[in-house]
């Protein structure tokens, strides 16, 4: 136990003294702030497209597809910016297309300057209307939708007038929203609050940080494994210390290294939600010291970090190079993407056939368990599922052992039938 300390602490250092240790302890908020940031920024910044309307229905059709383009979309902006049509009056669809085309393919501009972005030629066609969109871009985003609602709009308000429906009745018709509330006998007070919403949205966003924690650390492990072994340090602690010690070290190391990382940050976060939300700080600390969630998510914690890191390690014995591992953790990138697909249904479908199934799949148990945990899955469930995650994490960690030792001394390129052969002789 004390060699399997001493390389933990050993693998702990040599992350924690690099500048990439700090930089990530650093950037991580940031990173994540991006995310959140920058979709808002982006629609702030994009311009507002100028759109020029030609209505040839004589429905006067103009005034509600501006008054549609003109409505703030994001808070900040309208759709589109309607300007007069270069031109008008057009004689026909053909006309109005050959007249607006300069304006929208780049060599004229528009009489007051600036460039036309989209124009919508609205013609009569048999009974109804149609939209031809003629834009700069292939794409005229949510201005195409919004002219379309609106024309749609203006000609349902014309015939329902045409047939004798009051224009005030027909107005007030339109402005009805009704109230709605929302009521579960799962809701501590019958109405459905954030403390009633909590335990799903905590357990599904425990879910991904524990994906994230996962492959994180798993990623490490490998990388780490791969360098020890071309620099032939692997050689030498292997003279000096059995695999299990090495193994077990290395795993507790890098699980340290990422545990600071989440534990700084946590706390921090923890900090600016009590300062400003005191009574959700309250309810989330509820739900996770409440019918023993805490250890729910531990245990799902450790049983998928040691799943994964006991397998990358044994990978990483038999790469030479960090290109060999790339090939191989395309595929099982694309595997561990499963669970993200299902995961943010535990929110809303937590009972949800599909999340019961992948519950029973070891490589998915952590990860969609820790997502139901809102939904309190029955204690048989949680053992058994348990069980099985650690009863397939004891038998890779028995093929695993020997076939470490074999990677760590083995030369040459990864090969796929030899990893799988030196792990069935233990296996078999």
């Amino acid at each position: 136990m004390r060699r399997l300390l001493k390389i933990a602490w050993r693998e702990y250092l040599a992350y924690v003294r690099t500048r990439g240790f700090w930089f990530s302890l650093l950037m991580l908020p940031v990173g994540i702030s991006m995310i959140v940031v920058a979709p808002m920024v982006t629609a702030r910044s994009t311009p507002t497209p100028t759109v020029a309307i030609v209505d040839l229905t004589l429905r006067s059709l103009t005034g509600p597809v501006a008054l549609a383009l003109a409505v703030r979309a994001d808070g900040v902006r309208p759709v589109g910016l309607v300007v007069p049509a270069p031109g008008a009056p057009y004689h026909g669809r053909d006309a109005a297309t050959a007249a607006l085309r300069p304006y929208l393919t780049g060599p004229r501009t528009l009489p007051g300057g600036g460039q036309l972005d989209v124009a919508a030629i609205i013609w009569p066609s048999g009974d109804g209307v149609t939209v031809d969109y003629w834009s700069r871009d292939v794409a005229s985003g949510p201005v195409q939708s919004a002219i379309s609602e609106a024309v749609k709009s203006a000609v349902r308000t014309q015939r329902l007038q045409a047939s004798g429906v009051d224009p005030a009745a027909l107005k007030a018709i339109d402005a009805f929203a009704p109230g709605a509330r929302a009521f579960s006998p799962k809701a501590e007070k019958g109405a459905v609050a954030l403390k009633d919403q909590l335990p799903g949205i905590a357990g599904a966003a425990i879910g991904y940080l524990l994906w994230m924690v996962v492959l994180t650390g798993a990623g490490m492990l490998l990388n780490s494994v791969i360098e020890e072994k071309n620099s032939r340090i692997l050689e030498v602690l292997l003279t000096s210390a059995s695999v299990p010690e090495i193994m077990g070290g290395k795993i507790l190391g890098v699980a340290a290294v990422t545990g600071t990382i989440l534990t700084f940050w946590m706390t921090i976060a923890a900090i600016l939600l009590a300062i400003n939300s005191p009574d959700v700080t309250a309810d989330v600390a509820g739900f996770l010291l409440g019918h023993g969630r805490w250890a729910y998510f531990a245990i799902y914690l450790i049983g998928g970090y040691l799943m994964f890191a006991t397998f990358y390690v044994t990978l990483g014995a038999f790469c030479e190079t960090p290109r060999e591992t790339q090939t191989l953790q395309g595929p099982l990138m694309i595997l561990m993407s499963i669970p993200l697909m299902f995961m943010s249904l535990a929110f809303t479908h937590p009972d949800a056939t599909i999340l019961h199934v992948l519950s029973w799949v070891p490589l998915f148990t952590p990860f969609v368990m820790a997502a139901r945990a809102g939904a309190d899955p029955p204690l048989w469930e949680i053992v058994a599922t348990s069980a099985l995650m650690f009863s397939v994490t004891a038998l890779e960690l028995w093929v695993a052992v020997p076939a470490f030792r074999s990677g760590a001394l083995a030369t040459g390129r990864f090969e796929l039938k030899t990893f799988v052969r030196t792990l069935s002789r233990r296996g078999g």
